[in-house]
């Protein structure tokens, strides 16, 4: 019995094209981290997000939101929330499915 046999063309360039754009948002990411605080205060929040101070207070407030209470402040740590960020996509949610585990920032 012949096995079939499967043939895939690749094309370069736009593979390169691919891994470029990945690699540079990777950079872009990679950098944003860098150029944050290592801890957040409500209002570097909002204007990280680009959210008011409401949907900011109603974060915080959440069971499964990253933050810490325990210096006077709530203050959030930046890289515990590009973690919580990242489980909370919904296209990590709906095409990782707990298949790997999410490394974060």
């Amino acid at each position: 019995m012949n096995n079939p046999v499967l043939k895939v063309e690749i094309d370069t360039s736009h593979l390169e094209k691919v891994i470029a754009e990945a690699v540079e948002q990777a950079i872009k990411r990679h950098s944003m981290v860098n150029s944050l605080p290592p801890m957040l205060s409500r209002i570097q929040l909002c204007e990280f997000l680009g959210i008011k101070e409401t949907k900011a207070s109603e974060l915080m407030n959440r069971q499964d939101f990253p933050v810490i209470r325990e210096f006077g402040y709530p203050k959030v740590p930046t890289h515990l929330l590009f973690k919580w960020i990242d489980g909370h996509t919904e296209w990590m949610q709906k095409n990782a499915q707990n298949s790997w585990s999410i490394k974060g920032a």
